[in-house]
Formats: C-alpha cells, sequence, structure tokens
C-alpha cells in the first residue's frame, strides 16, 4: 500500500479513471445496441486496459485482476471469437459496478477488496464460451450513478447460518449477527476454524468501514466533504483570457496609482478629472470581462452527467422487463460546476420514474399499437441567462383524476381541496412528500420520496419545475435553472437601517401596500392583485426583527408554487452579487451573505425556508 501514500498520485489516478468508467458505462449500453461495432468494442477494451495499468501501479491487486478478466472478454469480442448476448453483458456491468465500488474504497484510503467470486466466475466462464449464469439483480450496481461512487450490494451465493465449523461453532451466524449481514464469500471448505477466522475478520472489517475517511481531530470542514469531486477540467484558452485580464488589470491599477499621487500632491485639474473617469471606466470593463471570463472557466458540459444516464435506464428498463432507449441531446450545454453537481440526484430520480411510471410494458405497448421500444428523452439547451432541462418519454401519460384520487386516498389532501384543483395544480401533487401511484413498495419506487426530492434541490438550486402530460402519449417534466450560482442578481431592501436581499428570480413586481387595500382573511392580511389573493407577510416578523411603524412597500414574491407579497420598509434597487456561505452557522432563511458597494454587510435571503409554515 505504499503507492497510496502519495495522495496526489491517488487522487489522479481516480480522477482519470472515474472519467474512464464513465465513457465505458455509456460505450457499453451502445454496444448492447450494435453488439458487432468493431469502434466501441476497442473503446471499452482500451478503457479496463487502461485502468488496469494504474491499478498495477498502485498495486490494486483485486482491482487489476477484474479488469485483466474484463480486458481478456473484449479481446476475444474483437477477435469475433465470441459473440455478445445479453448475459454476458450482464456480467460485463455488474464488472463495473465493481470496479466503481473498489474505486470507492481507495478514495476512503483503503486497499479495494475482491469482487465476488460468482462474478469473477461468470467471466472465467463468458471468456471460455460457455453459459454465464449470473443473478440479474448482480447487474444492477450503477441504478444510482452519483457524483462519488459509493459501494453497491452485490449478490451472493447465500450462506446457511447452520452450517457450523469442525469445532461446532457457527461461523456464519456469528459473522450474520455482529455484521448484521450474511457473510459473502464464506464456503463449506473454508469454514475451519482458522480459514473462517481470518475471512469473517477481512469481511467484517470491510462492512464496518465508513464510506467516506473519518475527519481527524481539529480538521477543516472543507475535509469533510473529500469525497466530493473538486477539480475541473478548463480549455487553456479561457485561462489565457483570464491570464490576459488580469494582466491589463494590474497596468490600470499602476494607472490610478499615478492619477492618485498626482492628485493627492496638487489640486486636481479638470484633465486629470477626465482621466480618471477614463481610467474608472476601463477598469470597470476589465472586472465585468474577468468576471465572465472566470464563471465561464466553471462551466462545464451538462454532458457528464448525462452520459450516466444512458446504463441506469439500461439496469432499470432490464429488471422491469422493458425495452426502452435514452436518448441524449444537447450534451454540450454547459452550466456552472456546482450547479452540474447538485443536478445528478433529481436527474436520477426523473430518468427513473420515466422508465418506471412513465413506460408500458411490452404487452402493453404491443396492445396500444405504439412501438415495443419505448423512447426516454434527456436534452438540454441555454435560453437567455437559464438552462433548460427537458426529460421527455412516449409512455402512458399521467391522468389528473387518478392523480387526485390517490393524494386523498394517502392523506395527502382533502376530497374538498382535490375538487377544486385544475388539471395543472393536479400534476404537481406528485411533488407532495409520500405521493406515489405505486401500491407495492419496490427497490425502484413506490416510497413517495422521489419527486419531493426533485423538487427540493431544484428549488435549493433558485429553479423551477414544470409538468406537461396527455395521457396515453406520454409527460414532459422541464426544469429552469440559472446558468450560475456564483453571481446572483438581487434586490436590496431594507428594514429601518439594515440590507437585505432576495434573489430576482423570486421577485414577481414591486407594489404598494395601501391600508384600505389589506383585507383580513382568517384573521390573516391579505391583498388582492389582479384578481388573486395573496397573503400579505411583514419581513421584519419573518426574520425576528421587531417590526417598525410608518409606510410599507410590497414585494410580490414567488417560491415554487407559493406566492405572498413581503412587506418592507424601503427598496435600495437591483444589484448583481457574489454570495458567499456563512461557515459554520446557517440561520434558517438566509442562504448566505455578500457586500453592497458601500462594504456593508448584506445577508441574502432564502424564500423558500421563510416561508415554511407561514402559508
Amino acid at each position: 500500500m505504499s503507492a497510496f501514500s502519495d495522495v496526489e498520485l491517488l487522487q489522479d489516478f481516480l480522477t482519470e479513471a472515474g472519467d474512464l468508467l464513465e465513457d465505458v458505462d455509456s460505450k457499453l449500453v451502445e454496444l448492447e445496441q450494435s453488439p458487432e461495432d468493431a469502434e466501441l468494442l476497442a473503446t471499452v477494451f482500451r478503457g479496463f486496459h487502461t485502468i488496469k495499468g494504474g491499478a498495477g501501479f498502485l498495486e490494486a491487486t483485486h482491482l487489476v485482476e477484474l479488469c485483466h478478466k474484463t480486458e481478456n472478454l473484449f479481446d476475444k469480442l474483437r477477435a469475433r471469437t465470441l459473440t455478445l448476448n445479453a448475459e454476458m453483458m450482464d456480467a460485463i456491468l455488474a464488472a463495473t459496478g465493481e470496479v466503481h465500488r473498489m474505486f470507492g474504497e481507495m478514495r476512503s484510503g483503503h486497499q479495494p477488496s475482491a469482487a465476488p467470486g460468482e462474478l469473477l466466475d461468470a467471466l472465467d466462464a463468458a471468456i471460455e464460451g460457455r453459459a454465464v449464469v449470473l443473478e440479474q439483480a448482480s447487474t444492477n450496481t450503477a441504478t444510482a450513478p452519483q457524483a462519488a461512487p459509493v459501494t453497491p450490494e452485490p449478490t451472493h451465493p447465500p450462506v446457511a447460518s447452520s452450517v457450523c465449523a469442525e469445532d461446532d461453532l457457527d461461523w456464519a451466524g456469528l459473522y450474520e449477527a455482529v455484521v448484521g449481514q450474511p457473510p459473502r464469500e464464506l464456503t463449506q471448505a473454508a469454514l475451519s476454524t482458522a480459514m473462517a477466522t481470518e475471512a469473517i475478520s477481512k469481511q467484517a472489517e470491510a462492512a464496518v468501514r465508513p464510506k467516506v475517511a473519518p475527519k481527524a481531530k481539529g480538521a477543516s470542514p472543507a475535509a469533510a466533504a473529500a469525497n466530493k469531486e473538486n477539480t475541473i477540467r478548463v480549455d487553456t484558452a479561457r485561462f489565457d483570457q483570464i491570464l490576459n485580464l488580469s494582466g491589463e488589470i494590474g497596468l490600470t491599477k499602476n494607472r490610478l496609482n499615478c492619477l492618485f499621487q498626482a492628485i493627492s500632491t496638487s489640486k486636481p485639474s479638470e484633465e486629470m478629472i477626465k482621466s480618471l473617469d477614463v481610467v474608472v471606466g476601463q477598469l470597470d470593463m476589465l472586472v465585468s470581462d474577468l468576471q465572465a471570463a472566470v464563471m465561464k472557466a466553471r462551466m462545464q458540459p451538462v454532458g457528464r452527467v448525462f452520459q450516466k444516464y444512458s446504463r441506469l435506464a439500461r439496469d432499470v428498463a432490464r429488471q422491469l422487463g422493458k425495452d426502452v432507449e435514452l436518448v441524449l441531446e444537447g450534451a454540450e450545454t454547459e452550466v456552472d460546476k456546482s450547479i452540474l453537481e447538485e443536478l445528478n440526484d433529481p436527474l436520477v430520480h426523473l430518468v427513473r420514474n420515466a422508465v418506471d411510471h412513465g413506460i408500458e410494458t411490452l404487452a402493453d405497448r404491443t396492445a396500444c399499437g405504439k412501438n415495443p421500444k419505448g423512447i426516454v428523452n434527456l436534452s438540454a439547451r441555454q435560453t437567455g441567462d437559464h438552462i433548460v432541462i427537458e426529460i421527455q418519454d412516449d409512455g402512458r401519460g399521467m391522468k389528473p383524476e387518478v392523480i387526485r384520487e390517490k393524494a386523498v386516498e394517502k392523506g395527502l389532501i382533502s376530497a374538498e381541496e382535490a375538487g377544486q384543483l385544475s388539471v395543472q395544480d393536479s400534476l404537481q401533487l406528485i411533488f407532495l412528500p409520500g405521493f406515489s401511484t405505486k401500491d407495492q413498495i419496490s427497490d425502484i419506487s413506490g416510497r413517495g420520496v422521489g419527486m419531493d426530492v426533485v423538487k427540493t434541490n431544484i428549488q435549493r438550486l433558485n429553479g423551477r419545475i414544470e409538468i406537461e402530460s396527455n395521457p396515453g402519449e406520454g409527460s414532459r417534466i422541464t426544469i429552469l435553472l440559472p446558468l450560475t450560482l456564483a453571481i446572483l442578481p438581487v434586490l436590496m431592501l431594507k428594514l429601518e437601517e439594515q440590507i437585505y436581499s432576495l434573489p430576482l428570480s423570486c421577485v414577481r413586481e414591486i407594489i404598494p401596500i395601501e391600508e384600505d387595500k389589506v383585507q383580513r382573511v382568517g384573521g390573516k392580511p391579505t391583498m388582492v392583485v389582479r384578481g388573486e389573493v395573496l397573503p400579505l407577510l411583514d419581513l421584519a416578523s419573518l426574520i425576528g426583527r421587531p417590526t417598525s411603524p410608518g409606510p410599507k412597500v410590497g414585494v410580490l414574491a414567488i417560491s415554487g408554487n407559493r406566492a405572498c407579497i413581503l412587506a418592507v420598509d424601503t427598496l435600495v434597487g437591483q444589484d448583481e452579487v457574489m454570495i458567499k456561505p456563512l461557515d459554520g452557522v446557517k440561520p434558517k432563511g438566509v442562504a448566505g451573505a455578500t457586500l453592497s458597494g458601500e462594504g456593508l454587510l448584506v445577508l441574502v435571503l432564502e424564500l423558500r425556508e421563510l416561508l415554511e409554515g407561514q402559508i
């Protein structure tokens, strides 16, 4: 394990090999559709060969063994001595899942443990041209791709707890009692006292090993997120632009220093004032260009995330006995890295739901006269200063009346509320916590948490989500997100002398608050704006400040499908700020902080949290 002492070398390997493995996953799904494609076979072969080489340098023996067997299999496929079939592909995909698991162990600083014997036997059988026997569960290691690979739970031959060693000790039962799960590789022959003790010790250590290395005493908060990718690939041309702008800003700074010295030592002339005005204008332009260049350097193509979902859709479809193809469009569309990382979980749920809930079974599609192969389209495009992501399927669609009935049945809304909902409002019910159209819980769906997670994560990114559905034709879910979260357009407002800001994406309009137009509904103040009754909330009360008397200004704000009018003392204006998190503290309703033009601290409010329990 000496190579692991070079943390930088290990990180470089995991970054490069992780990208290679993601590419291999996507190419394998394409290969299943075109098993004779020589270029795809060669690409996958090279991927495993490269990973094996790096693993060998790091002395990761078990990873080398697994990659070597898979490489041998693809060598025979390339030579046309073997023909790829579905069972062989299951074993190959299970192998990539194990490689993901091994990367996770290496990321935690441990040498990876061996792949399941069943999988290695299946690969040997495939190489020798024998029938491949591998349970379907073993191929599902990638049904939830994540930014940082997690340890999957491969299927292994069951070990009866009644099997005892020659000294009558039930080692399998002891292992299961201590660890909480059956042993993985303890066979009848291995259950002697010495061998069983060693095997149980190794597996118990692996089972209780934390997925993320524990944080050392005194470690910085950043160390707790060590499992999160903290590297970014940037085109050198973008760095050259940043370097050039930095040099020009340095020259402008020197010119400002000269002007400052001239003005401070003598009475400023009209020519000096004009020169100062020109230089300040140049500096403002250069800083804006530098800011834009840095934002572009943070932009990454969404294809880095999208390519994971071909494998996800394939595995879920195969598990459900469906034929589904995931079509990717706009993979070159760029979005800020911070948003890209947060997109993974919502898209996992949406793609999985499209395959599970949206696409019908083969029999149902044939009966409806549809193509037996279902199509799920995942696309991205940039519209203005927003990115639009759409997930569309040609499945059964959603029936508003069925959704309303399920929501009432689960006690999420009353029958009276259901009767007043429009078609669009009915579709929005799928985002309620606990909602599911499935009567039985499976390992794919039925718990009613997926779409709730999607909406929560999208709102956290200052985005919104929309649904369209036509029964019998399919559904389309549209996600609109800002291109970046680093620079945030905000509305500056005042409560007494303190300045606060709201993200401009939450603000619909500014309205005057007149006492004669404030009405009380259920004892709470409301206002009618173009026929819509909206609650009137005092922002000072929401954030725990004393309410000041005097005239107020109303900010009509929207969070998700909730709208309200926030009463504030005065408005300062619109600005673009760089938001900074508050290290070590997260007050409710505060997203972060920034500085005003005067150098004053300004808190950036998070409307979603402020309105919880209020409307």
